[in-house]
């Protein structure tokens, strides 16, 4: 067996991932391996991949935990998969930073994304470390905002995405808006890290709606830092696999042609531990 070799891609996160072939589910040395990687990095690029059928990809999702019902597809034939088959970027929520589905109680854990077609220039996804966002925060800041909670809403990005003829295969009314801490722990690290995206963060809880929205504008351009950041340049094949609760990304919507890209989000156990 082939060692796994990881190789750091930033000084804040990020690793390339060789040695591994994930056509076939990684055995449990391999799946220890990548969680500590995964720990330490908070987003893994596993180059040099055949690419897997839904089967496949299911198979390596479930080394991790279970699949997560998509809210919104365009090809509903399977509800966990998202397959992004796309001619056109623009208007895409993606192209915003932001982290999956949190207007559940218990956001995804993760994702893992395969390359199948990729445009012959640009496509990049960026992603962002929370923790790094949270540490750059003055202390006056962190104090201020730390112990807040937010609303999380599923209604606000159903609004946004009905325009670009996306629906949602959820009933609005079992999906309430949740709050969740605007600093979290992260349930295996013990760091703290900011806990608001613009995709689906709506307000502040209890504060006024006009100091809730100065806020919120501010933590989404800090985010938007580069030295927070790590921007990966897909090749056919290659896989990502990020934490969800530690990491926001961001679809650079700079192509022309064909992007097919598959993915499949790993339920999350519980929801975000206060600070």
């Amino acid at each position: 067996r082939r060692m796994m070799e990881v190789t750091r891609a930033t000084g804040t996160l990020g690793a390339d991932v060789r040695g591994l072939d994930l056509s076939q589910p990684p055995d449990d040395e391999a799946v220890r391996s990548i969680r500590a990687a995964l720990a330490e990095h908070l987003v893994l690029f596993f180059r040099d991949q055949q690419p897997l059928d839904v089967e496949q990809h299911k198979a390596l999702v479930r080394r991790f935990g279970e699949p997560e019902v998509a809210p919104f597809q365009r090809d509903a034939s399977d509800p966990e998969l998202l397959l992004l088959d796309q001619t056109d970027p623009r208007g895409s929520q993606a192209a915003n930073f932001h982290a999956d589905n949190t207007f559940r109680p218990a956001p995804p854990m993760g994702a893992i994304l395969q390359a199948h077609i990729v445009p012959d220039a640009g496509g990049d996804t960026c992603f962002a470390s929370m923790y790094a966002a949270w540490d750059a925060l003055s202390p006056r800041m962190q104090a201020y905002i730390e112990g807040l909670e937010a609303w999380h809403s599923l209604e606000q990005m159903a609004a946004r995405l009905a325009s670009h003829g996306l629906k949602t295969s959820l009933k609005m009314d079992e999906w309430p808006p949740v709050r969740h801490p605007v600093v979290a722990v992260h349930p295996d690290t013990g760091r703290k890290l900011l806990n608001v995206n613009y995709n689906w963060t709506t307000q502040i809880a209890d504060l006024p709606a006009a100091e809730s929205r100065a806020i919120l504008a501010f933590l989404y351009e800090h985010i938007k830092s580069p030295e927070f950041q790590v921007r990966l340049r897909w090749q056919p094949g290659d896989i990502a696999f990020w934490d969800n609760r530690a990491v926001q990304h961001y679809a650079v919507p700079d192509w022309s042609g064909r992007r097919v890209m598959q993915r499949i989000a790993i339920a999350g156990e519980a929801a975000p531990i206060p600070a």
